[in-house]
């Protein structure tokens, strides 16, 4: 049976807490000690590259995916076991659902933001059925988990949609989570094509 991989969404900004970055070194530790691989946006800096170092470091198989224009911006980790560029953010999005069998996400910015909630949104529509696990272990993301709270209150959203991700403070819990998670990819052709995805309707 093929190993699991996990792809993980977080911070590409030095200007990261200290404390963060100690939670995407244990996730990248983890995901090693677990036989796991990792997919990743394939930058060296903020939690990005902390996760990714130490995935690397205890031994796991990480492929980076980065567009050829952040190479610099966002330091190309050269040392991943595979390193893919794109000409597009679109295309990066896509290699990285292609290959992957769950979602982790910590925080980030904006960029962060955005795949979260098209992963969810996915999900939400039926192109995949793939855990989303995000880890806050200190609120980070508590004012969105509350605008989803008040798009359901409000009738703007099923109230199925927060069943589509799971919510967890730490690591381990995050783990625990992903033990559940299949570990056969689908086929390629199977899987939605990011840059053609349907409008969300709710």
């Amino acid at each position: 049976m093929s190993a699991l991989t996990v792809c993980v969404y977080c911070a590409s900004s030095e200007r990261v807490d200290p404390s963060r970055r100690r939670v995407a070194a244990q996730l990248g530790r983890a995901i090693a000690a677990h036989g796991w691989r990792m997919v990743y946006g394939g930058g060296n800096v903020g939690l990005m590259g902390e996760v990714a170092r130490a995935a690397l470091a205890a031994g796991a198989h990480v492929t980076g995916v980065i567009p050829h224009r952040l190479a610099d911006r966002e330091v190309a980790l050269e040392a991943v076991t595979e390193l893919i560029r794109t000409d597009t953010m679109r295309e990066r999005k896509a290699i990285m659902d292609e290959r992957s069998d769950a979602f982790v996400v910590l925080p980030g910015g904006i960029g962060t933001l955005e795949e979260l909630i098209e992963i969810v949104t996915l999900k939400q529509l039926a192109y995949h059925d793939r855990p989303v696990v995000v880890v806050d272990d200190d609120g980070f993301w508590d004012p969105l988990l509350g605008q989803l709270r008040r798009m359901v209150a409000d009738g703007l959203a099923d109230p199925a949609v927060q069943d589509l991700y799971l919510v967890v403070r730490d690591v381990p819990e995050a783990v625990e989570a992903l033990n559940g998670a299949a570990p056969s990819p689908q086929p390629g052709a199977e899987r939605v094509a990011l840059e053609a995805s349907p409008p969300a309707h709710g």
